[in-house]
């Protein structure tokens, strides 16, 4: 693959950031005591959830509209968008009055598809096509292409990563003097392009670390690989980093300016979100969270450092809380699913019950049905235990009493079929 030769300059984000003055204002830098005090380290967090739109995409998108000619504005613009590009979109829609045509994967949550409508109003149409965000991207470029409109991509284009880079902009201004380490959310590679690119060059020493969901690790694939990589497979449950294919600009800016790319399983985003929640009253969505999950992967190598987290978005659907402390509690260790092979007589799971659950154990999930013509018959059984020992204890009881089980956490498919 032929090398990109674009780089953003410091005096090109310079020149988005006096764009955006026309509709935003900085958003505040915050010490977070719970976190500090956890990681033994000073932690500041870069509160873009609090954006009008709730999340950074607004730079981008507005910075990248805001450089089209008129005749391109009045025959209006088209965009693909999992949710949060989508927003910056249409707020921009609503505000340069112009319109738009927007693209969203048929998974995209209800929130996020209720807050396009209600920036972009009567501005913006919204289309609801493919499973993924690459599919419904697909789409929208043909869309634009047959139409003759303007494409806005939410990620690989200079100007959205000079928008995006805006946010290292704001920091280096806020922060006194340079921080250790910066955690940078990554889909695309729009925001750690631009942010990565502006304060490599006003902090030299800064430690950048990018951060990708474990089931989609587009960029940290195509750097490993040396080039740019479609996954065939990704995990959509952190919808607003879900990615296949990194860009072409922001893969050859993020590999030049990244010192690490942090891997985050789900459950530790979930975890990270309740934590958020119930520690320091911030909501964060699942790619919001990422950047602040990635602290316990660096623990050690931050402790007694100032570190910036880029909380990159709150648009959360408060729908999902309950798979998210379902996944939270299963990646802690702290919920377990067995298949259990009772004896069809009377008092059989009473006995379980009385012998094999624990008196901090919490007996959450059962299922079962008793057939007649069967000496023996299964049982779905889901227990939350108390902390993290709590498992082996209860693995003790059950051989003790030999109950006949199969865990099921770890057989994937099993656990997708039944759970």
């Amino acid at each position: 693959m032929s090398e990109t030769k674009y780089f953003p300059a410091a005096g090109d984000i310079e020149a988005a950031a006096r764009v955006l003055e026309e509709i935003l204002e900085p958003t505040p830098i915050n010490r977070d005591g719970n976190l500090s005090e956890k990681y033994e380290a000073d932690i500041f967090l870069k509160r873009e959830d609090l954006q009008i739109v709730r999340s950074y995409k607004i730079r981008g998108a507005y910075n990248k509209i805001r450089s089209l000619s008129g005749e391109a504005l009045k025959n209006g613009i088209v965009c693909a968008s999992a949710g949060n590009h989508a927003q910056g979109v249409a707020l921009s829609c609503n505000r340069l009055h112009i319109t738009g045509s927007i693209y969203m994967p048929t998974t995209t949550p209800k929130q996020k598809i209720e807050q396009v409508k209600m920036f972009g109003k009567e501005y913006v149409r919204i289309v609801l096509t493919g499973d993924t965000f690459d599919a419904a991207n697909t789409a929208a470029i043909k869309y634009a292409e047959e139409n003759g409109k303007t494409f806005i991509p939410p990620f690989d284009d200079p100007k959205i990563i000079e928008g995006q880079g805006t946010i290292g902009l704001e920091m280096s201004r806020q922060f006194k003097s340079p921080v250790d380490y910066v955690f940078i959310p990554i889909g695309g590679g729009g925001l750690a392009s631009g942010v990565g690119a502006y304060l490599r060059q006003v902090w030299p020493g800064v430690k950048l670390i990018g951060v990708e969901p474990a089931g989609a690790a587009c960029m940290k694939t195509a750097i490993d690989r040396g080039e740019i990589t479609d996954l065939e497979h990704i995990d959509k449950f952190v919808d607003g980093a879900a990615v296949k294919k990194a860009g072409s600009y922001t893969f050859e800016v993020c590999r030049k300016v990244l010192d690490d790319i942090v891997l985050v399983p789900e459950g530790a985003v979930c975890t990270t979100i309740i934590d958020m929640y119930n520690k320091s009253a911030i909501v964060v969505e699942p790619a919001g969270a990422l950047s602040i999950a990635a602290l316990r992967f660096y623990a050690d190598r931050i402790k007694g450092k100032r570190v910036a987290c880029i909380v990159s978005g709150s648009n959360n659907d408060i729908t999902r809380m309950e798979e998210i402390r379902e996944k939270s509690l299963i990646y802690e260790g702290l919920k377990h699913y067995f298949l259990v092979t009772f004896p069809q007589k009377a008092g059989a799971i009473l006995s379980f019950v009385r012998d094999v659950i624990g008196p901090t154990d919490d007996l959450v999930y059962i299922q079962y049905i008793k057939k007649t013509n069967k000496e023996e018959g299964p049982a779905l059984i889901g227990i939350e235990v108390a902390d993290k020992s709590g498992y082996d204890a209860l693995i003790k009881r059950m051989e003790e009493h030999h109950i006949a089980y199969e865990y099921i956490n770890e057989n994937n498919k099993l656990f997708e079929i039944l759970i």
